[in-house]
């Protein structure tokens, strides 16, 4: 994602295409997600609940939904990459699918899209191909495909959303790479923070979840680290709401845990360049905060 930075001057169309230009497929979102997801249609439905159409390329996206389907049960949604590079957002969804979901059919009607932006998964790109971020654009009318698609689809399931847990990732190319590109892009000051070592959680400063964020950290660091906060008591700029969380204003930022207005909703934030996980120590991080945060919920149903 490198590019000429153009001092306070926006990028134009000739500018993104020159960026598009170079961006190239590292991996396949149809050997290593959706055959995964066809392998799961024992136990759940798969649904095709939108199609990118981008000159480029054509993507399906698609969710899985568990089959007892109760409106009488709450209904959770876990969603994975929507930024696409965060990987272990996308396979800790999907592993969660294979080797937890079940235990919770009873509890929950659960819905998982466990990778929103496919093409950022097969381009390790946070944006999509028209230099649009999804996770700031879940709003009406929104620039992005992704973020369109998804709201559309669970506005067509007539549900109420009781916890929305989206699966992400911190990484040290936020600071190298898609941070200097968003200035670059905005015509903005690029400033750096430091990257965090570790775990923490985002939570929606209007609907801060103190116990549900609580009760995910507990599950979290019983397989990871959680991440401490920097000599300034913040963790990527923002103050500790407690340990190993921090809140936002999400539905103001089009954060994807803000469309859904959801009782309970968090953001997870796993950190793979820590010299202290491995590959599945991250995707069993991403497991482990659903699980707590479903947990959290069946303890409150008591």
């Amino acid at each position: 994602m490198n590019q000429q930075q153009t001092p306070l001057k926006k990028w134009g169309s000739e500018q993104k295409t020159a960026w598009l230009s170079r961006q190239k497929k590292h991996r396949s979102y149809q050997d290593n997600v959706v055959k995964r997801l066809n392998a799961l249609t024992n136990n759940f439905n798969l649904i095709q609940y939108g199609l990118l159409d981008y000159a480029l390329d054509q993507y399906p996206l698609y969710a899985v939904t568990t089959r007892c389907w109760d409106n009488r049960k709450p209904t959770v949604l876990i969603t994975g990459g929507v930024h696409g590079y965060e990987s272990s957002g996308v396979h800790g969804s999907i592993d969660f699918l294979e080797k937890r979901a079940l235990d919770y059919v009873e509890n929950f009607n659960i819905i998982v899209a466990p990778c929103v932006s496919p093409w950022g998964y097969e381009t390790i790109n946070r944006w999509n191909p028209q230099a649009v971020d999804p996770n700031r654009s879940f709003y009406e009318n929104s620039p992005s495909q992704e973020a369109a698609c998804l709201i559309k689809y669970i506005k067509s399931l007539n549900t109420k959303i009781t916890a929305h847990i989206d699966l992400h990732e911190t990484t040290d190319t936020d600071n190298t790479e898609f941070r200097p590109a968003l200035a670059a892009r905005d015509a903005l000051p690029h400033d750096n923070w430091d990257i965090p070592d570790g775990f923490y959680l985002v939570g929606d400063s209007e609907n801060p979840a103190d116990d549900f964020q609580r009760a995910i950290i507990r599950s979290v660091e019983k397989v990871t680290h959680i991440a401490p906060a920097d000599d300034n008591g913040k963790i990527i700029g923002k103050s500790l709401a407690q340990h190993g969380v921090i809140n936002y204003a999400c539905h103001k930022l089009g954060l994807c845990i803000g469309f859904t207005n959801g009782v309970y909703s968090t953001t997870t934030e796993v950190y793979p360049d820590s010299p202290k996980v491995c590959d599945q120590d991250c995707v069993d991080a991403q497991i482990a905060a659903v699980s707590g945060g479903l947990d959290f919920l069946i303890s409150q149903q008591n």
